[in-house]
C-alpha cells in the first residue's frame, strides 16, 4: 500500500545524481563514474549530475543536489553518505535513491537493491516508492543503527586505513581494538524509556540502537526485514573482547546470536541514555558524532521516501 511505480509519464523520472568520490567502490572501479550515469539514463531517468568539482567537499555537492528541483535525489556512497543526504532531505518531499558504493551498504541490502552499482542503477528504473522509518539521536539522523563503544572505535581505525589493501591495514585495526580493550573501562550507562518503572543501569563496552530490529537467520547478518515497524531495538553486550566478537560473528552467520545470554535486547519507540560523561562518541551509520548527554533516541515513523525494487509477488 502506498507504493507507486515509476513510469515515463511521472515527473519522478527527473533525478539528480551525487556520488562520494572517496567511496571505496569508486576507487576500485574507476569506470563507474561513466557507467552509472549511462545505466541511469538507460533506466529512464532525466538526469542532472553534480560533478566532483561542483564543490570542494561532499557536503557542498549534497547541498548543490538539494538545490535543484529534481524530485529524486540519487546518492552513490556508503551508509554514512546516505545518512548525511537523508538528514538534509527531511520533509522536503524529495525521494531518496541509493547506489551502493560503500563497504557494508546495509540500507541498500535491506531495501533489496542489487549490490553491483550498475545493476542497482538499472534496477532504480523499475523501482517503487516506499516510506521508511528514520531514527534520531539528539537531532542527528540514522537510518540503520547508532553505536556506542568499541565497534565505534574499530570503525574509526578502519576508516583511517581503508585505502590500504594489505594485511598490515587489518593488523593495525586489530591492534587498535586490543589497545582500546586494555585502556578503556566499560561505559556506565543508565537507560530509560516511556512506561518503564525504573531505569536500567548497565556496564557495557558496546551498545547499539537499531532502527527496527535485526532478523536472526543463517546468512542474514545485520539484516532488517522490516523498515517501517516504528520501533527502535536496543542491543547491549555484557562482554566485548576480540575472542567474544569472533564467536558472536560466527553465531550471527549461523543465525543463533539472539540466544546468547550475553546480549540484552529491548525495543520501544524511544530511549534515553544517560552517562556520567558530558559527551559520548556515537557512530551513526558509520559516521562519528560527538553528542552531549543525555542521549535522546527517537523515531520518525515513515519519515523518508525511498526508491526500492517492487516486492516479490506473493505465492
Amino acid at each position: 500500500m502506498g507504493d507507486r511505480l515509476l513510469d515515463d509519464q511521472r515527473p519522478l523520472k527527473r533525478a539528480v545524481l551525487v556520488m562520494n568520490g572517496r567511496a571505496g567502490t569508486l576507487s576500485a572501479r574507476p569506470e563507474l563514474p561513466r557507467l552509472i550515469p549511462e545505466a541511469l539514463r538507460a533506466a529512464g531517468f532525466d538526469l542532472t549530475i553534480i560533478a566532483e568539482d561542483a564543490a570542494p567537499d561532499m557536503q557542498g555537492r549534497v547541498e548543490a543536489a538539494i538545490a535543484t528541483d529534481a524530485p529524486v535525489v540519487i546518492v552513490g556512497g556508503g551508509d554514512g553518505t546516505i545518512r548525511s543526504v537523508a538528514s538534509r532531505l527531511g520533509e522536503s518531499g524529495r525521494t531518496l535513491a541509493v547506489l551502493p558504493l560503500g563497504t557494508l551498504n546495509l540500507l541498500a541490502r535491506d531495501l533489496g537493491m542489487p549490490l553491483d552499482p550498475v545493476e542497482a542503477a538499472l534496477a532504480l528504473g523499475r523501482s517503487v516508492e516506499r516510506r521508511i522509518d528514520v531514527g534520531e539521536v539528539n537531532g542527528e539522523v540514522f537510518l540503520c543503527q547508532a553505536v556506542i563503544g568499541l565497534p565505534n572505535y574499530i570503525n574509526r581505525y578502519r576508516e583511517l586505513h581503508r585505502r590500504e589493501k594489505s594485511w598490515r591495514s587489518l593488523l593495525k585495526v586489530f591492534l587498535a581494538a586490543g589497545r582500546f580493550l586494555l585502556r578503556q573501562r566499560p561505559h556506565r550507562l543508565m537507560i530509560n524509556a516511556p512506561g518503564w518503572h525504573k531505569p536500567w543501569r548497565i556496564w557495557t563496552r558496546a551498545l547499539s540502537v537499531v532502527n527496527n530490529g535485526y532478523e536472526e537467520g543463517a546468512g542474514r547478518m545485520f539484516h532488517r526485514p522490516v523498515l517501517d515497524g516504528g520501533e527502535l531495538h536496543l542491543y547491549v553486550s555484557r562482554r566485548f573482547s576480540v575472542g567474544w566478537s569472533a564467536k558472536m560473528l560466527l553465531s550471527m552467520a549461523l543465525g543463533m546470536w539472539k540466544r546468547s545470554r550475553e546480549i540484552e535486547i529491548v525495543s520501544g519507540p524511544s530511549f534515553t541514555v544517560r552517562s556520567r560523561r558530558q559527551r559520548l562518541r556515537v557512530m551513526n551509520d558509520g559516521e562519528a558524532c560527538i553528542l552531549r548527554t543525555p542521549l535522546q533516541f527517537s523515531m520518525r515513523p515513515r519519515g523518508l521516501a525511498v526508491l526500492a525494487p517492487p516486492p516479490e509477488a506473493e505465492g
